[in-house]
């Protein structure tokens, strides 16, 4: 039986190996509530019920997008991962939940062990930078769907949070104010127009040394995007964050307006934003004015939060101890076009 399914493409033993290879980066990621070992049907997580008097599941999903291009281009496999639990662990935070645990699904044509190897070592690393149990996994090996040399990566994590102290942006209020956090680069979002104005508009490639950059095209590109459990647990629990907003796909102007009441606008600073020099480089080769930049990428900023007016002080201070870069952006007004950028 086995000798035909190889034939046919799927090589069983291949799986196995990967199995042997990842329990090391897995093994790390445990965290206290982890009842189970991998191999099993499911993963198995013990809530935590004590410390919350009504918890609330939050579960996120998501995948990388086109930023697996880059990591084809390059041969280099080992960071896609991290982007993976990014993408689903920064969603969670924006409810005010704490993650538990994260999952992956690996499609591939050829299974090379190693090359997934360097996946799972990429989304353990950021299991333990989003503070999460990787408690389980599927690798798909699929000959004649997907090319040899390719594969794609999905991911779902699930938080918690008391019921009470849920965080959806219903309590936002004229005069609140909006700190943001720095991005890491151009995270896992806009990277079919990346891709096309660097490759095919510029015929650039990845090998391509960039000045302003200090590095290739490729090594910018293919930097993990941030994971912002450390500091937003922290200030969740110690202040009255109002509102909680990742910047993705659609930029200030899609992802900002989505945490905020009717009848709220909200009124950013963009002069106090230390922009990274990829994205003027972005807007170089691509000729895009700002607010199409805006519109699309994160612009040095991947998280945004609005808090009430006298609890700026307390968040700078602790952000300040953590040595944490911050930006106060701006402030909620009075206005229905939901966002003004100035």
């Amino acid at each position: 039986m086995s000798k035909s399914y190889k034939e046919a493409g799927v090589d069983v033993e291949a799986g196995y190996k990967e199995v042997s290879l990842i329990k090391q980066f897995i093994k790390k990621t445990y965290t206290k509530g982890v009842i189970s070992d991998i191999g099993g049907f499911g993963g198995l997580f013990a809530l935590d019920s004590e410390n919350y008097k009504e918890p609330v599941l939050v579960a996120g999903t998501d995948g990388v997008g086109t930023k697996l291009k880059i990591a084809f281009m390059m041969d280099v496999h080992d960071t896609i991962g991290e982007d993976c639990v990014a993408m689903s662990v920064n969603d969670l935070l924006c409810q005010g939940a704490k993650p538990l645990f994260f999952l992956d699904y690996i499609a591939t044509g050829k299974l090379v062990p190693e090359k997934m190897a360097n996946i799972v070592e990429g989304v353990a690393n950021g299991c333990v930078k989003g503070k999460c149990a990787l408690i389980g996994g599927e690798t798909a090996e699929m000959p004649g769907f997907y090319s040899e040399d390719e594969y794609d990566i999905a991911g779902f994590a699930v938080g918690v949070v008391d019921r009470e102290k849920i965080i959806d942006g219903s309590k936002i209020e004229e005069g609140n104010v909006l700190i943001g956090l720095p991005s890491s680069g151009v995270h896992s979002n806009g990277y079919s127009l990346v891709r096309h104005i660097f490759f095919e508009k510029n015929d650039l490639s990845v090998d391509t040394y960039i000045p302003e950059l200090g590095c290739t095209l490729g090594e910018e590109l293919l930097k993990p995007t941030r994971i912002y459990t450390d500091p937003m647990i922290e200030l969740v629990e110690k202040f009255d964050i109002k509102g909680i907003c990742h910047i993705t796909g659609g930029g200030f102007y899609e992802n900002i307006p989505r945490m905020l009441p009717e009848g709220l606008t909200a009124v950013v600073d963009t002069s106090h934003i230390e922009i990274p020099p990829i994205f003027d480089v972005i807007a170089k080769y691509g000729k895009i004015n700002k607010d199409d930049m805006y519109n699309t990428f994160n612009m040095g900023i991947g998280m945004v939060f609005a808090v009430r007016k006298e609890d700026v002080d307390g968040i700078i201070e602790l952000l300040r101890s953590k040595d944490e870069k911050f930006v106060v952006l701006g402030e909620i007004k009075r206005g229905e076009n939901k966002i003004e950028l100035c």
